[in-house]
């Protein structure tokens, strides 16, 4: 009943941090949306010069409130996330083990700036990837975009690009619990570095090559330094474990 009484106070925190959070979303809502519209505002005048009108629209009586809500809460989510994190980190940490809570630590540590990163390089490639979708809208047919579309698209490309950031540290997590060796790595790069760019292929909603590359190059840089980590690991392992003794070889006896 202690665990369960905690486990409600934790959730209840969480959950009143993420309502404060976006209460005062709504209240920067106009900036916000500014931040979410810049990459397609960018794009705007060179769709005017080439002949393509397009507008971003928000339908149905009550579309423009659902699309403020939706908005505020995505954004108090991701404000309020040190403290939801924390109130679930505070609740698992008592049963973790001390390496575990050294490991774990590390592993938020790197893995939150990796996301936050790739997301940001997301944001960059946004007004590319919008122009080259746009950009195949035919000769005398305007484009209407509903709000929600384009935040959906803009949330979808953040998480696309913020996921393949934590590549490296899974690859180095495997490698600390014995799933891959660094010369396994080595020896798969190849193949590695074809899937990655296949997969930025995929995950990247626009065709162009630029985008793709904006995905996978970095991928591919940090799985080089994560393939360099793994093998600087195995050697530091080889040389702190104990020496193996052939099968005709006695091994020494303590007085």
């Amino acid at each position: 009943m202690d665990h369960l009484r905690e486990l409600r106070n934790r959730l209840v925190r969480a959950i009143l941090a993420i309502f404060v959070a976006t209460v005062i979303a709504w209240a920067f809502y106009d900036q916000i949306l500014e931040f979410l519209t810049h990459p397609y505002n960018e794009i705007k005048p060179l769709l005017k010069e080439r002949g393509i009108d397009s507008e971003i629209v928000i339908t149905g009586i009550g579309g423009a409130f659902t699309f403020q809500l939706k908005i505020s809460l995505v954004a108090g989510i991701l404000l309020s996330s040190p403290v939801w994190l924390w109130q679930a980190w505070a609740f698992i940490l008592p049963a973790m083990h001390r390496n575990e809570k050294r490991w774990a630590a590390l592993l938020t540590a790197t893995g939150a700036p990796l996301f936050v990163g790739g997301a940001a390089l997301a944001y960059v490639v946004l007004p590319k990837a919008i122009d080259v979708l746009i950009g195949f809208v035919p000769d005398g047919v305007d484009n209407l975009i509903t709000g929600a579309e384009y935040f959906d698209f803009i949330v979808r490309m953040m998480l696309v690009f913020g996921v393949a950031a934590e590549i490296p540290l899974v690859v180095i997590l495997l490698n600390r619990l014995g799933v891959v060796s660094g010369r396994q790595l080595a020896s798969s790069r190849p193949w590695t570095v074809i899937g990655v760019f296949v997969f930025a292929a995929i995950a990247t909603p626009s065709t162009d090559p630029l985008s793709m590359l904006f995905l996978a190059v970095p991928m591919t840089v940090l799985y080089l330094i994560a393939e360099v980590i793994a093998r600087l690991t195995d050697r530091r392992k080889s040389k702190a474990a104990p020496a193996e003794l052939a099968d005709d070889e006695l091994s020494p006896l303590d007085d």
